[in-house]
């Protein structure tokens, strides 16, 4: 199966959050896993999944 990456952008659109919010998250190491490769980052539809089933509040 092959691995799907998002651009940060991507990733600012489908939470609707600034670029900015995500370079600030990557400083302070919050946030999904990233990978850098030289100044482009992206991020493993996998790891962004896993983040957001992290953050998941009020399952019974």
């Amino acid at each position: 199966m092959a691995v799907r990456h998002l651009q940060q952008k991507d990733l600012a659109e489908r939470w609707r959050v600034s670029l900015r919010t995500l370079e600030r998250w990557r400083w302070l190491g919050i946030g999904p896993a990233y990978i850098k490769i030289g100044s482009r980052v992206v991020y493993r539809l996998e790891d962004i999944e896993a983040y957001e089933a992290e953050q998941l509040r009020g399952r019974a």
